[in-house]
């Protein structure tokens, strides 16, 4: 079997962690959400103007901080190009970076496409807003409206990449779970 690489995507609070860490507990290789580590990061160094809205327009250097995320997510990927593992996920991919520029009334440079067309994955899959599991905390600022126009942005960056994107339909972790895995090539 060629090696599958995964994204699970969609707006926050849409239930893609909890996926994922199940997906982990199934055995699978998983990795977490990379923007996380560098907001905790970004507060712990003062770098922030105010956390009172995502840290991507938090940050005093915008475009530095999606550059982290971009090479983060890149890093992710590339990191198990020579394992042999069959099948690998991704709790976001490097176009859900494109996808929150976009929301933020950001511009993009040739690197971030660049990024996006060098790092192909082999699916998508796509949870939609869900009003009723949605929590914020203290790393996800956006609200339930904005969840839902983020997912749109991330419809819309994905496909214009050519990808299929596969929406994931509500129910219990397990059931998301076992739609992804029976979705895939096992």
């Amino acid at each position: 079997m060629a090696k599958q690489n995964i994204v699970i995507t969609g707006g926050p609070s849409t239930g893609k962690t909890s996926i994922i860490n199940n997906l982990e507990e199934q055995g699978y290789f998983c990795f977490p959400e990379f923007i996380r580590s560098i907001t905790k990061e970004a507060k712990q160094n003062d770098d922030s103007i105010e956390m009172v809205s995502n840290p991507i327009v938090s940050v005093s250097d915008p475009y530095n901080f999606n550059i982290q995320l971009l090479n983060g997510r890149i890093d992710q990927y590339k990191s198990t190009l020579a394992d042999n593992l069959d099948i690998v996920f991704y709790d976001r991919g490097i176009p859900d970076v494109l996808a929150y520029m976009v929301f933020f009334n950001q511009t993009y440079d040739n690197t971030f496409i660049k990024a996006c067309t060098d790092h192909v994955y082999e699916q998508i899959f796509l949870l939609p807003p869900w009003k009723q599991i949605y929590t914020s905390d203290s790393e996800r600022y956006e609200s339930f409206d904005q969840a839902q126009e983020i997912y749109h942005h991330l419809l819309e960056i994905y496909t214009n990449f050519g990808y299929n994107c596969i929406e994931v339909p509500l129910g219990t972790v397990a059931e998301r779970s076992n739609f992804i895995l029976d979705t895939i090539d096992l």
